[in-house]
């Protein structure tokens, strides 16, 4: 069965996507003239990939998952890092990880210093708060390498899922050897879905969490070091999750 071609999203219309549908997919391109850099630029993030730590929270007893993660906060007028932290989701959206404060290593400094990271963080933030007005946002960034050394990786091992935070970013950094990987979007509340496989570097899917669920599929090797490189983002309003007392999330 053919995967259908990506819905990509004409730039101009990004934040009436995010309103309309729940999402908003970019091509490479269109993510670097959004961030206001050379896709070039972006792509010298990429090697930082090679530097993951053993992710060692999976409940599968999986070794396929590789992380790094470290939090910032978005003021609209300047991005700062915050005081390393672990990262927590409620049952309620996790139901395999959540309940857990989870500690990774976290990215290194040389790919948060380089300035297509904070340009890149930025202007999605902008995005976020042209959909939903202006906002400090609590941003969380996870860099994810999902491998076949055991045969499959799963890059969602809850399953199709929403993140309890108010938008989610996830770029495709690089696909080596591989099959699956195919991304899932959901309307939360609604018989719609789309999938499609993307496999451009630095293609780009902004989701409005409350509006959709999503997910991606296992992925299997084809030849040597098959793997899929990731980076998600989250943004949220008044805090980072398990900082407030809304501990469901909702």
């Amino acid at each position: 069965m053919t995967t259908p071609q990506p819905p990509y999203t004409d730039p101009a219309h990004v934040v009436d996507a995010l309103r309309g549908d729940g999402y908003a997919l970019l091509r490479p391109a269109d993510v670097a003239r959004l961030a206001g850099c050379t896709l070039d630029e972006l792509m010298a993030l990429a090697p930082s990939w090679e530097h993951l730590e053993l992710d060692n929270y999976l409940k599968d007893g999986g070794r396929y998952r590789r992380r790094r993660h470290s939090c910032f906060v978005d003021s609209g007028h300047a991005l700062t890092q915050s005081p390393h932290r672990a990262h927590w989701q409620p049952v309620e959206y996790n139901a395999l990880h959540g309940g857990m404060h989870r500690l990774f290593v976290p990215i290194e400094h040389a790919t948060i210093e380089q300035p297509a990271w904070s340009r890149l963080l930025r202007a999605l933030g902008t995005v976020c708060s042209q959909v939903k007005g202006p906002q400090t946002w609590y941003v969380e960034a996870h860099q994810f390498r999902i491998d076949t050394a055991d045969g499959i990786g799963r890059p969602t091992p809850e399953g199709a899922h929403r993140d309890g935070v108010d938008f989610v970013a996830v770029i495709l950094i690089g696909r080596a050897n591989i099959k699956g990987g195919e991304t899932r979007v959901f309307e939360a509340n609604g018989p719609k879905g789309q999938r499609f496989t993307m496999t451009e570097p630095w293609t780009l899917l902004l989701l409005d969490d409350a509006a959709v669920i999503h997910e991606s599929t296992p992925i299997q090797p084809v030849g040597e070091n098959g793997h899929r490189d990731t980076l998600v983002l989250t943004w949220r309003a008044g805090a980072f999750q398990g900082d407030d007392a809304e501990t469901t999330g909702a």
